[in-house]
């Protein structure tokens, strides 16, 4: 499979031995699938804002020290070409491509517009991976059974998850309907950590970890930040998590669990601003960092 280069990679990585996809240990795969949103647009753009903004971000970690992207290198492969391909179709397409990568080895990072992209890539990893459960960093519960009529909604990409049987931790939700708020409490599988209750929490990360299983998949929906954070996605709310109480919670995690994969969704990039792709961009190296240290 053929990996980008330096002038259209993640980070700008110009050492083939770096970014060549048959030496790579982690693969970004662009997803950039808009098709149900639902308030602002604009998420199609997003993968690659991401990894444009990526050529601003250091190589060096002062917290890790040292250049986390050598230890493995990172592969980088061209969007994925969605034309005549929506819900179910998209999910399939998706998951075809996730097989592949899984398939060769790799460890799939992926960037994607709307967060329904997140059904295709959790049922390719459950192939791999068994059992596994599913970290949400999200505004919204993604919860409802359908919305606007359509099963595949960005809205109901978590009921579909759920439907697989699989453990959910959901953390910072602070925008639901009523059945909603219902579904979760009445399921064993669902575990959900609204933003109010991190506010008064101050344990509120170990409980989280405890409701994780051994294997865990995360998806970053970019609106589970503050808006003071990223500014720019589709649907903001406010009081979201703040950038120093997520990093020490993802290392928490990887230091104690099984990451066998994650993607970030629904960035919606604005001309003239590029805090929140940045910011994006920045967090994607600051997982691969934790898990080539972990």
């Amino acid at each position: 499979m053929k990996a980008l280069g330096p002038e259209s990679n993640f980070l700008a990585i110009d050492d083939p031995s770096l970014y060549e996809y048959d030496k790579a240990r982690f693969v970004i795969q662009q997803v950039p699938y808009e098709h149900t949103s639902s308030y602002l647009q604009g998420s199609a753009k997003g993968p690659g804002a991401i990894v444009e903004a990526s050529h601003f971000v250091e190589f060096y970690d002062e917290e890790q020290d040292r250049e986390s992207f050598r230890s493995g290198g990172i592969a980088t492969l061209p969007p994925i070409d969605f034309s005549g391909k929506v819900d179910a179709d998209a999910i399939a397409e998706i998951e075809k491509h996730t097989d592949r990568l899984i398939a060769d080895g790799k460890f799939v990072i992926s960037l994607g517009a709307e967060h329904t992209v997140t059904l295709g890539f959790v049922k390719s990893h459950v192939k791999k991976y068994g059992d596994i459960s599913v970290l949400q960093i999200d505004a919204h519960s993604d919860l409802r059974q359908a919305y606007h009529d359509n099963i595949y909604s960005h809205a109901s990409v978590m009921a579909r998850v759920n439907e697989l049987g699989l453990n959910i931790v959901q953390i910072g939700i602070r925008a639901q309907c009523k059945e909603e708020a219902e579904l979760i409490r009445s399921s064993a599988n669902i575990h959900t950590f609204y933003a109010h209750q991190v506010r008064s929490n101050p344990d509120w990360m170990n409980q989280a970890l405890s409701a994780l299983g051994e294997k865990v998949y995360i998806t970053v929906d970019a609106d589970g930040f503050d808006p003071a954070v990223i500014p720019c996605v589709g649907t903001a709310e406010p009081n979201g998590l703040y950038w120093d109480e997520t990093i020490r919670f993802l290392q928490l995690v990887a230091a104690n669990r099984q990451v066998v994969g994650f993607d970030v969704v629904e960035v919606a990039p604005q001309e003239g601003q590029i805090l929140s792709e940045y910011t994006l961009a920045k967090l994607v190296y600051k997982m691969i960092g934790m898990l080539t240290r972990s």
